[in-house]
């Protein structure tokens, strides 16, 4: 099994979206932006993924430049083309199109030395949405705090 070490997380996305389907996803990255990324200067806070020409693209991405990388340094914001299988890219193509659902990058972490990003097939949430997901959340905190005082 690979070891799995988290690079970047995308907290904002559970919050504003609801996840209806998770996929794990290579990233093609130039020799700068791999060295960026194992020194932990990502962000994908911004970021989504759009499809083109039958391959899907990470467009706000942010990584870092690299600081030893000279005049070979990538541009931090540049899209990067997603590794996903053609069937996979049809399927989330076809959702975005009829349902009107977006892709966003929910984490990125490094598994046996590869960039992996976790893409999800997401819907907004309305801002009612939002604030029931908060009190549900924070009753359910409020039921597992009684019930831990009650047992003592």
């Amino acid at each position: 099994m690979a070891e799995i070490k988290p690079i970047a997380a995308n907290r904002k996305a559970f919050h504003d979206y609801e996840i209806l389907e998770r996929v794990e996803a290579g990233i093609s990255l130039t020799g700068t932006e791999i060295k960026s990324i194992r020194a932990g200067g990502a962000n994908i806070r911004e970021a989504h993924a759009r499809p083109l020409d039958g391959e899907m693209w990470l467009y706000g991405a942010h990584i870092a430049e690299y600081g030893a990388g000279s005049w070979q340094n990538h541009e931090p914001t540049r899209p990067r083309r997603l590794l996903l299988h053609k069937a996979q890219i049809r399927e989330w193509v076809r959702a975005m199109n009829e349902k009107g659902l977006s892709v966003i990058p929910l984490s990125m972490y490094l598994k046996g030395g590869m960039a992996k990003v976790e893409l999800g097939l997401v819907r907004g949430r309305k801002q009612y949405d939002k604030r029931q997901a908060i009190a549900k959340r924070d009753a359910e905190r409020d039921i597992q705090r009684a019930m831990r005082h009650s047992v003592r």
